[in-house]
């Protein structure tokens, strides 16, 4: 992952999560609406929308994907911090990020998925 640069936002410049999916609707969707209640139940003004990987809206600051949908969200959405996760039943990605939301801490991707 040569030319990587790492993308850091501070958790009061996040507004719009992104979670994204392959091209269908199926477990991403589910994904995406419990983190939307997670974040709504926490009292955070940030926005989580569903989209194709392929479709990320420009003002993305955070996008969450699965592992296998990582270098194509960089590619799409250079500027968002990229979190990534393994399994949708144990979405760790997620609640890195509503942690760091709710903490005021900085958004990163995990070490090693940038050099």
């Amino acid at each position: 992952m040569e030319g990587v640069v790492m993308v850091v936002k501070r958790a009061d410049e996040v507004k719009l999560v992104v979670f994204v999916c392959e091209a269908g609707m199926g477990s991403s969707l589910i994904g995406a609406n419990q983190l939307k209640k997670k974040i709504k139940d926490a009292g955070l003004d940030v926005r989580v929308v569903h989209s194709p990987v392929n479709e990320i809206p420009a003002q993305t600051d955070v996008v969450v994907a699965h592992e296998g949908l990582a270098d194509r969200a960089r590619k799409v959405a250079p500027n968002a911090v990229v979190l990534t996760f393994k399994n949708f039943m144990n979405n760790t990605a997620s609640d890195k990020l509503l942690r760091g939301l709710v903490a005021g801490e900085e958004i990163s991707a995990e070490a090693g998925h940038a050099s």
